[in-house]
């Protein structure tokens, strides 16, 4: 099948890098280590918390203690003193989870987090006021980050609905972590009646809202869809690299992950981004994360070409036969326009092409800021290679012999697509 074939080349040739659910061990000891996280995470008093994470399958140690300050003594009697209880420079209380993916995946993990404390409430949980009862996530690995957005953006949907109001929970790298006294480790162990406030909003992950989406456009021919969320850097970075410049056929969609009726998709939909290759509303292949220009159109160009000849000129330097087909199709096209055939950028005027009767398309210019020339010593000869700049893909050859001392830009016809100007 081409969806196979597909992958197989994508997976052999692009090496693009998906998050890794379950590695594969070389050792037993290497493999379980791989398998072990740390988080460290605030959400009020910390003696109820760890309790609570203790409980958890999965979990293999939680410590109470103090992160996110500066300037302020990290022990108890410190944060705790009334002229801190405002200070945004103050420790939050926090708690050190060490968890065993294989058992409890970082989302699990994150959902246990927010649904038992209240994220919606600003530097206090119920009587506990103070700035080192904030609500926070200090993640140790880009994965911890991207699914606590995700969950974040997921519990804020079924918040809004449940009358409540915006998340406050801050997500941020962990600097340090204090570990608490003694006497605040198991506390609740040690103490069975002591203090352990239950400020959950009662909104739980099983009642997910359903948001109604019109996928119907997504289940004909070949989509992408680029999976997004609230406040994702990564995100922003692929729209301003790739999306923004895209014109290609291949329609480009954006949705959220509650945005997703109806299609079946295999890559989880966790990470923001997510960039989805459709075909009829099936997913032929993703990708987890950032992808730069290269990979982006190095993937979308096995998607629209396959494994054909147009993809090897493309991305592997080759060139067109003489007078081959799309040669024939280009040489007298009506006024117009030719386009970087996966980007969809305009880079030749039909204004600018001459009849060189070498069997390739010949024009003495591209369109301004459309192409990068560099040079090119392959086979033992000296040339200026052409590539489009907004995809990166190998166009031709630049020579100086065109007509009236101007340059000949030798371009190959099955990398380009013709549109009449209009």
């Amino acid at each position: 099948m081409l969806a196979n074939r597909i992958f197989a080349l994508l997976v052999g040739l692009l090496s693009l890098q998906t998050v890794t659910l379950a590695a594969t061990p070389d050792h037993d000891g290497e493999s379980a280590s791989r398998h072990v996280k740390t988080i460290v995470l605030g959400s009020g008093c910390f003696w109820g918390a760890e309790k609570g994470y203790e409980a958890l399958p999965g979990v293999i140690d939680a410590v109470s203690g103090y992160a996110d300050g500066r300037n302020i003594k990290p022990v108890y009697k410190e944060i705790t003193r009334s002229e801190y209880r405002l200070d945004p420079d103050n420790y939050a209380e926090v708690v050190e989870v060490r968890y065993n993916t294989e058992v409890l995946s970082t989302g699990a993990l994150l959902r246990q987090f927010f649904e038992h404390h209240d994220p919606t409430q600003k530097n206090r949980q119920g009587n506990d006021i103070g700035t080192q009862y904030r609500s926070i996530i200090l993640y140790t690995d880009d994965e911890q980050r991207e699914v606590a957005q995700y969950t974040r953006d997921q519990y804020q949907a079924l918040l809004t609905a449940a009358g409540y109001g915006a998340i406050v929970t801050e997500i941020k790298p962990l600097q340090e972590f204090h570990r608490a006294e003694d006497y605040h480790q198991d506390y609740l162990a040690k103490h069975p009646n002591g203090y352990c406030p239950n400020h959950a909003t009662g909104v739980t992950f099983e009642k997910v809202v359903s948001i109604p989406t019109d996928n119907s456009a997504l289940m004909k021919g070949r989509q992408i869809v680029v999976l997004e969320a609230e406040h994702c850097p990564f995100c922003e970075r692929f729209k301003r690299d790739v999306s923004s410049q895209y014109r290609g056929s291949i329609p480009m969609t954006y949705r959220m992950a509650s945005q997703l009726d109806g299609l079946t998709l295999k890559t989880p939909t966790w990470a923001t981004p997510t960039i989805y290759f459709l075909e009829d509303g099936k997913e032929m292949f993703g990708h987890q994360g950032y992808m730069t220009a290269s990979e982006f159109y190095q993937a979308l160009g096995y998607f629209k070409l396959g494994d054909s000849e147009s993809y090897k000129v493309a991305f592997s330097q080759g060139t067109d036969s003489r007078f081959c087909r799309q040669y024939d199709e280009f040489k007298n096209t009506p006024d117009g326009v030719f386009i970087d055939k996966l980007s969809g950028m305009p880079l030749f005027d039909t204004r600018d092409r001459f009849n060189s009767g070498t069997g390739w398309l010949s024009f003495t210019r591209p369109v301004e800021g459309a192409t990068i020339e560099r040079p090119d010593n392959s086979f033992g000869l000296e040339r200026t290679e052409v590539l489009s700049k907004s995809s990166g893909i190998h166009l031709g050859h630049v020579f100086d012999d065109g007509p009236d001392g101007k340059p000949r830009y030798c371009i190959n016809a099955t990398v380009l697509e013709f549109q009449p100007r209009n």
